[in-house]
């Protein structure tokens, strides 16, 4: 029955419901997108940088549009997709960024996450392309499900770890305030 509901999620992440899209950095971003049968809508969407080049596109998605961090972590589901636009995004160059993330989500208290973090990082091994997606999908009190190109990866359980996952991106010392901004459409 898992299996059967892994398999709907996926597959309602890589087919999402498109009424419309948003073109961000020459990537369609969905306006909407149905996960564990419900409809989520695009909160906000940018483009993470680094030395004038643009890396991926992030984007959030949300039951109903939140401006704070607060409105996201107390939602009972949230998505963070992310699109990969350049070749420069190598397996091991992502594994460092996730992993620099979550220390500055945290202010350096990785301890009680530190081998959900490891599992996480994990699901990076794979070789990274331009047009890679990974999707994040948090549920409030059960914890992340990362799906990458549609497939199903792995569960990582709690609600430290899910929360210290979506300040990777909309948190105090985010991965780049504007994309901050942009996701939580500020």
């Amino acid at each position: 029955m898992k299996l059967y509901a892994l398999i709907g999620l996926a597959f309602s992440v890589c087919f999402p419901m498109v009424a419309q899209a948003k073109m961000v950095a020459d990537v369609d971003v969905a306006d909407e997108m149905t996960v564990a049968e419900q409809t989520l809508v695009l909160n906000g969407a940018g483009v993470r940088s680094k030395f004038f080049m643009d890396l991926y596109v992030g984007s959030l998605y949300l039951p109903s549009h939140a401006k704070q961090l607060d409105a996201v972590l107390k939602s009972p589901i949230a998505v963070i997709q992310l699109t990969i636009t350049s070749g420069m995004i190598t397996s091991d160059k992502m594994r460092t960024a996730i992993e620099e993330g979550f220390e500055l989500a945290t202010d350096n208290n990785i301890g009680s996450i530190k081998t959900d973090i490891e599992h996480f990082t994990q699901l990076f091994a794979d070789e990274i392309v331009e047009g890679d997606q990974f999707t994040f999908v948090t549920q409030k009190g059960r914890g992340v499900t990362s799906i990458k190109n549609g497939q199903v990866q792995g569960d990582i359980a709690g609600e430290a770890f899910r929360q210290a996952l979506l300040k990777i991106w909309l948190g105090d010392s985010p991965a780049q305030d504007s994309l901050k901004q942009d996701m939580l459409a500020q």
